[in-house]
């Protein structure tokens, strides 16, 4: 694999493009006649229109969350209509909660908790219950497909909409690269709309700032043609002790919009530097688990380092043959290279906080391929119309990795870390081989609708084919492989009672790659073979104009990976989760928003290697996830608001047993924005505290019994200008 050095990668692109784009209308500014239509409010800071650019749901009410969201091949579907639960998060809501990535953005899901806190180098998150997004990653979507966006965290710049699909969605997407199957998160990319030029700069504790660029034009006759350009750069220290970081995004977005003819070409780069960056803990046997430190404490040392950079791009293509038959076609991949100094988990080792930790170099670069192709098609039979989608897929991943033998470690506490000088570490530009696959997919899915859409039922099956080869640690030598094929099968009703309220239900299956084994296993590295989850799921969907209410129960099934005894990772244990999540989110008066909801869950261990851990809580499962968000326009005072929000997670398990427990925790999360004209142009201020009443708190635990500390009181402070 190519390697190229760390480089600001959005500079060269800005001063090439910033020509062609302000030329596009001759000025730096859109111009009215260009966005027939729309209607500008100030505390949106947004051109506010009922279609946004083409192919993205409109907002919803309140313009938090979108009004549908994307199925997988199934395409965009309104919530109204939709056998699934999908909430799609707006770019207006992620420059809100000032959200620098998909983990942050996603902190007012009920559904959703990250495993990690800010100051870590990757996202890792829980949905429903189980694990997306763990070990080697590549788990979020990029407009619907695998392999394009970045590897270990995801940044918002890009995003229109942050999509959560929840539970099992193999015969939707495909298979999830990590073996997620608790749901899907899919970013839906920024494309030219209206026309922008929007300049970003913000500051955070105790000293990072930077700035973002993003500009939008269409043209041509038709205004069929468009460009987005989006590029980023921060830095400076962050709220954690001696830790500081530096981040560099730039993304690309052409597209062409014909009569019958539509294409978008997205490209992007990211780079994520760290020194001292976070890292999960893991607890010696028979400890009970400490009181959580002040969470501006870091453990890892100032020599300690992360370094990611990722590449990745998209061309997609549509042509109508007829009115109500489309071929579609994509190709896209993306490359990653990341080394890192530090160790995987640090082990407390007694109740006082002590610590021990062997730091390692570990190299790891990835290559991955897709593409997918196929026909859409409406066409009634009788009274029954038909919306089919027939879809082949591929997709190929190849990584490389080298990890350095464990060398000496050092004694810190987690209350009062200690300073040491760096320790001799081998470092290798080798990555031999460590795993590749290949996975190849034929879909077919059919929604059937009658009584003008008053019933539709959704009927879909995918045929996946699972080819995979596992090497030894640093050799690059096959240790284990195989060739599997299943067929996953998905059925949804949705019945709509009325034009407010929709019953829903849907059978899913979701194939899924075996699981690697963690950096805790003495067989680290292994690759476990395919397997299969089920969930059953019904629910009620209410608009009440302004708000919507959504409630649902369901139950998931899924085999996975354990560490029995010898800490050997292997696939001997079945996990039960069933779940009744309450949501709500829209205008609940006008100038009064809500968002959220509560999600309450019960996980078993339905099978274990070990007998007396049968009918035990999942490591990572709390029982009760909350949040409650709350926006309030101030009367009197036009373009001030003020938001809070309330999070909560119940009490998780670190081991099968239940013998060492995280308490539950709350925090608290304060802010506010004023969206006025300054110099005739829209401008918006913003401020936020998070984690406003400095709790000391765990976060959350991973599916192999680490875990993080919470993040301290952390400021927020920024201004948007439409140029």
């Amino acid at each position: 694999m190519t390697r190229h050095p760390c480089r600001a990668p959005w500079r060269a692109c800005a001063s090439a493009l910033l020509g062609l784009l302000l030329g596009l209308n001759g000025t730096g500014r859109p111009h009215a006649e260009d966005a027939p239509g729309t209607e500008v409010r100030l505390d949106e800071l947004t051109v506010a229109t009922t279609a946004g650019p083409r192919g993205v749901v409109p907002a919803y009410a309140g313009g938090q969350v979108a009004a549908g969201g994307r199925l997988g091949l199934l395409g965009n579907v309104e919530a109204a209509k939709s056998p699934f639960s999908v909430t799609s998060y707006t770019d207006g809501f992620i420059r809100d909660r000032q959200a620098a990535t998909v983990s942050e953005a996603l902190a007012l899901d009920p559904s959703v908790r990250a495993t990690q806190t800010t100051g870590a180098p990757f996202d890792s998150l829980y949905i429903r219950g189980f694990p997306s997004n763990e070990g080697i990653s590549g788990e979020t979507a990029f407009d619907g497909l695998y392999g394009i966006a970045p590897n270990f965290r995801v940044f918002a710049d890009y995003a229109e909409r942050i999509e959560v699909l929840k539970g099992p969605s193999a015969a939707l997407s495909g298979i999830a690269p990590a073996g997620g199957v608790g749901g899907t998160i899919n970013i839906v990319p920024k494309r030219a709309g209206e026309d922008l030029t929007r300049l970003t700069l913000d500051y955070g504790s105790r000293a990072r700032g930077g700035g973002q660029i993003d500009i939008a034009r269409r043209g041509g006759e038709n205004r069929e043609w468009g460009v987005r350009f989006v590029g980023s750069r921060h830095g400076g220290d962050s709220p954690f002790d001696h830790q500081s970081e530096r981040t560099e995004v730039g993304a690309l977005a052409l597209d062409y919009q014909g009569e019958r003819f539509r294409a978008w070409l997205y490209l992007i780069t990211q780079g994520d530097r760290f020194d001292a960056p976070l890292r999960p803990f893991l607890l010696k046997a028979g400890i009970p688990v400490p009181k959580a430190p002040d969470g501006r404490r870091n453990l890892t040392q100032p020599w300690e380092t992360y370094a990611a950079d990722d590449r990745g791009g998209l061309l997609r293509l549509e042509y109508d043959l007829t009115p109500s038959l489309t071929l579609f076609g994509d190709v896209g991949g993306s490359q990653t290279e990341l080394t890192r100094i530090f160790a995987s988990a640090p082990t407390l080792t007694n109740l006082r906080g002590d610590t021990l930790t062997a730091p390692q170099f570990y190299g790891y670069e990835s290559d991955r391929l897709t593409a997918d192709g196929g026909v859409r098609a409406g066409f009634d039979t009788g009274f029954v119309h038909h919306a089919l989608t027939v879809q082949a897929s591929y997709y190929q991943e190849e990584i490389g990795r080298w990890l350095s033998p464990a060398g000496r470690s050092y004694r810190s506490n987690i209350y009062d870390p200690a300073t040491v000088p760096a320790l001799p570490i081998p470092v290798s530009l080798a990555r031999p081989r460590f795993y590749d696959s290949t996975l190849a997919g034929l879909s077919i899915a059919d929604t059937l609708s009658v009584l003008d859409e008053r019933l539709l039922l959704t009927l879909g099956v995918r045929r996946q084919a699972v080819e995979a080869r596992n090497y030894a640690v640093n050799v690059p030598t096959v240790t284990t492989r195989y060739d599997r094929s299943a067929v996953s099968p998905l059925v949804g009703v949705v019945l709509r009672a009325t034009d407010a309220i929709s019953v829903y239900g849907n059978y899913i299956e979701g194939l899924s790659r075996g699981e690697f084994a963690p950096a805790v296993a003495a067989n680290v590295g292994t690759a476990l073979a395919p397997y299969v989850a089920h969930q059953v799921e019904v629910g009620v969907k209410a608009d009440w104009g302004s708000l919507t209410t959504t409630l649902a129960a369901f139950r998931i099934t899924k085999p996975g990976g354990e560490l029995g005894p010898g800490r050997i990772f292997a696939q001997t244990g079945e996990t039960r989760v069933e779940g009744l999540e309450l949501g709500a989110y829209g205008e609940v008066t006008p100038g009064l928003r809500a968002l959220g909801g509560v999600t309450l869950l019960d996980g078993k261990l339905t099978r274990t290697a070990a007998a007396g851990n049968i009918g035990h809580t999942p490591i990572g499962v709390p029982r009760v996830q909350l949040n409650v968000g709350a926006e309030w326009d101030i009367p009197g005072a036009p373009g001030l608001t003020l938001d809070g929000a309330v999070i909560h997670t119940g009490r998780q398990f670190l081991d099968a047993a239940n013998l060492q427990t995280v308490p539950a925790w709350t925090r608290l999360d304060l802010g506010a924005r004023y969206a006025t004209l300054v110099g005739g142009r829209r401008t918006v201020f913003r401020a936020g505290v998070q984690n406003a009443t400095g709790a000391r708190y765990w976060t959350g635990v991973a599916s192999y019994g680490t875990f993080f500390q919470g993040a301290p009181r952390t400021y927020l402070l920024s201004m948007a200008v439409d140029l």
